[in-house]
């Protein structure tokens, strides 16, 4: 049985220099910067790092330069997601023999109308289990067009050896982990909130017992967190109202664009850039992102000056 993760898990930018090519100096320095903002471990290669952005060649770079340069300061979590399940278990075996912690991975889909049944789905989730042999965190997100119900996630959790892990990104998700904990009860080892926190304290409330945010403020939620593990729910809730605008202002005004700006801001990597056909952020935007950082003082808007 390996150790339960919970608390802070951030995901991973995937930097890249003016034109467009990986930046691995400024990729170190992004996760010695995570590590130093207190994270409980980190998630590389996921749609707020671009994923989608990256050849094969380049996630494979990327997954042994991270792994590599973490070098078991905290736990990795690597996205393996592909509608392929051949494709999704090969990622997983190379990530487990990386030394990744955790596999995260969608169910199967592909553009506005492809998706796997949900035998399929199943089917996809045991194989990747048998190739991995590391706990699997099941990303439940609207951009997979897939429903999973509460019933379907805890059955793969009493049934699928590795699925362990849940982050829960779809409306109403506060009500989702509270009924999918109560099903599953415990083969649901990590009950996970997800997109940016901008549901954080109705899912701690609910049960989370864990986050996946961006990279742009884990040095503050992770004393939001540890106050609610404690059952400090007022100062959790004072904490959290002070960084609200910030969150909100990232996930509806700028996606992933954010972190970038503010570790540029910070002097953390040497360029923002975002892969075509992602626009930049437009100057209006990135001025009040950084007004509102400004307010809270996260991490990385100082760590590398």
């Amino acid at each position: 049985m390996t150790k339960s993760y919970r608390g802070v898990f951030p995901v991973v930018p995937t930097t890249f220099s003016e034109t467009g090519d990986l930046d691995l100096d400024s990729q170190r320095r992004v996760l010695d910067c995570m590590v130093d903002q207190g994270s409980d471990g980190v998630c590389i290669l996921a749609n707020y790092s671009e994923q989608f952005l990256l050849s094969d060649e380049e996630r494979s770079e990327l997954a042994e330069l991270c792994l590599s340069h973490v070098d078991g300061r905290v736990p990795v979590i690597v996205t393996c997601s592909h509608f392929s399940t051949r494709i999704a278990a090969d990622r997983a075996r190379e990530a487990a023999a990386l030394g990744a912690a955790m596999i995260m991975l969608m169910p199967p889909y592909h553009g506005a109308s492809l998706r796997g049944s949900e035998q399929g789905i199943y089917e996809q989730f045991a194989r990747v289990s048998d190739a991995a042999g590391i706990p699997i965190m099941v990303q439940d997100a609207p951009l997979s067009g897939v429903t999973l119900s509460v019933s379907f996630l805890a059955r793969m959790a009493t049934e699928i050896e590795q699925v362990r892990y849940f982050k829960i990104e779809t409306p109403m998700a506060a009500d989702k982990l509270r009924a999918l904990i109560a099903a599953g009860g415990d083969a649901i080892e990590g009950p996970f909130d997800g997109e940016e926190a901008i549901t954080l304290m109705a899912d701690l409330n609910a049960g989370a017992t864990g986050t996946m945010p961006s990279a742009l403020l884990p040095d503050l939620l992770k004393p939001l967190v540890d106050a609610h593990r404690a059952c400090d729910t007022d100062n959790a809730a004072a904490q959290y109202a002070r960084m609200l605008p910030l969150i909100n202002f990232e996930n509806r005004q700028c996606g992933l664009r954010a972190c970038k700006a503010v570790f540029k801001e910070g002097g953390v990597i040497a360029s923002e850039h975002v892969r075509h056909p992602m626009p930049p952020l437009t100057s209006e935007t990135r001025a009040q992102l950084l007004q509102l950082a400004a307010q809270v003082e996260p991490l990385a808007l100082r760590w590398g000056r």
